[in-house]
């Protein structure tokens, strides 16, 4: 009688707690109304199984329970019984399965005036890809993807010169108007997945997927991988704003098309050696960093990570918070860079700039830090050596004091939780995993451990960061 009771309660609590949860779908924000009511049917008929199963179990508990004047029959085979089992376990798939098909079927047709972006998947990074004026994409291979050319695009094929390039993780779509997602991966399997749409998709590599939608409500919706593909997956995030079309098409005029960014002029270092000239007082004549200034290192850094922290500092989404005085100090300096061309030629004159060991200041244990970076080795490489594919910096031989004070920015969220700072926004979740100051300290000593910094030991052995 007790396990009957504790069944009764199991089935009673089990529908309560889906009636009066307060955790639900998201609201919906696409035409994707029938995979709600998909949803929807599979609770329903999963839960009147669940329910009639266990009321079942109740009854046959109770009913046939043991009594010393009672024997148990044996019955072989029983066809009638059989018969209805069969017949009310095929209705119950076909309602499963039925709807969802039908669904599918739909979801992979996609309407002839809908428009197209292509999606782009990388560990751990999404891009966008739109058709120019032909209104066509380029053909595109992962075999020819590089530096200069992120998205493959064949630059033989005339088709892909006016494609629309968006490297951030952060795209655009325009309200009520269909829109179909091409989907391709450059490396490993991902999934995107935007769960207010109710879209997700396998991202295989070799093959192109693909789903439409139409968004229905204007706002903010995050896109997520699906998949787990790798050690940062949960850090691989993107942003659909949906938004007027007068909004969308003049965003989409401003993004850069593959035969302008192929044309692009690169940086001068010639030009950039008299805008450094500003630098030197605070970074060193050499970019060497100096301490007393609270300057970091700037020799070592490849372009694309200067280039994309200077755009930061001026747009704001790096040095805005009061708990970063030094990023404010940066702030004034970028604004004065007038445009994209100075950028590009200070970032390239730094790339000149000869790299020297620093001094170590840091003391930590070494040892445990390796434990550690094991996580940051899968974006910033075995040898701290910078990964310009994931848009990951160098370490090795960078200012330990910088590395530790930056991990902690990133920790507390003084760095990278601005939304236009979406690399920032990575490295503020992997930084969680440093789970106290003695760990920023460990895993920065084995970063001055690594391959291209010799370290000096400072001179009274203790840390000038506490």
């Amino acid at each position: 009688m007790a396990i009957a009771i504790a069944l009764i309660v199991l089935a009673v609590g089990s529908v309560a707690f889906y009636l009066f949860s307060p955790w639900h779908l998201t609201p919906l924000a696409s035409n994707w109304e029938a995979i709600d009511l998909t949803v929807s049917i599979s609770f329903w008929v999963t839960g009147f199984v669940f329910v009639a199963v266990t009321l079942f179990m109740v009854i046959a508990l109770i009913r046939f329970r043991y009594r010393g004047d009672r024997r148990s029959y044996y019955e072989p085979e029983n066809k009638k019984l059989e018969a209805w089992l069969t017949g009310v376990t095929t209705v119950g798939i076909v309602a499963l399965l039925a709807p969802g098909l039908f669904v599918w079927g739909s979801f992979v047709s996609v309407p002839e005036d809908a428009h197209e972006v292509e999606v782009v998947g990388q560990q751990w990074h999404w891009s966008f890809r739109f058709p120019g004026e032909d209104g066509t994409l380029g053909a595109a291979r992962s075999g020819l993807v590089d530096d200069d050319n992120p998205f493959g695009i064949d630059p033989e094929d005339p088709r892909g010169q006016d494609d629309v390039l968006v490297e951030s993780p952060r795209v655009m779509l325009p309200v009520d108007r269909p829109v179909k997602m091409s989907l391709r991966s450059k490396d490993v399997i991902h999934n995107f997945k935007v769960a207010p749409f109710r879209t997700k998709m396998d991202v295989v590599p070799g093959q192109t997927s693909y789903f439409w939608f139409t968004p229905t409500q204007t706002g903010e919706f995050e896109a997520v991988c699906a998949e787990l593909c790798g050690i940062a997956h949960f850090a691989m995030r993107g942003k659909v704003e949906v938004v007027e079309q007068a909004t969308f098409d003049e965003w989409l005029a401003e993004q850069p098309t593959f035969a302008e960014l192929a044309g692009r002029s690169p940086g001068d270092p010639e030009a950039g050696a008299e805008q450094f000239a500003v630098c030197v007082t605070c970074h060193g004549g050499q970019g060497q960093g100096q301490l007393e200034n609270n300057a970091p290192r700037l020799a070592g850094l490849d372009s694309d990570y200067l280039k994309r922290q200077l755009r930061n500092f001026r747009t704001g989404a790096r040095g805005e918070s009061e708990a970063d005085p030094f990023g404010q100090q940066m702030r004034p300096f970028a604004v004065s860079l007038t445009d994209a061309q100075a950028i590009r030629d200070l970032a390239a004159f730094i790339e000149t700039l000869p790299v020297e060991p620093t001094r170590k200041t840091i003391v930590g244990d070494a040892q445990r830090g390796a434990r550690l970076y094991r996580t940051c080795a899968s974006c910033h490489g075995a040898e701290g050596q910078g990964m310009p594919q994931f848009k990951a910096p160098r370490l090795a031989g960078m200012n330990d004091w910088y590395l530790v004070r930056q991990l902690q920015n990133f920790r507390e969220g003084v760095r990278g939780r601005h939304p236009d700072d979406l690399y920032g926004n990575q490295m503020v979740d992997m930084a969680q995993i440093l789970v106290d100051d003695a760990a920023l300290r460990d895993v920065t000593a084995y970063i001055a451990t690594l391959d291209g910094n010799s370290t000096v030991a400072a001179a009274d052995g203790q840390s000038t960061e506490e």
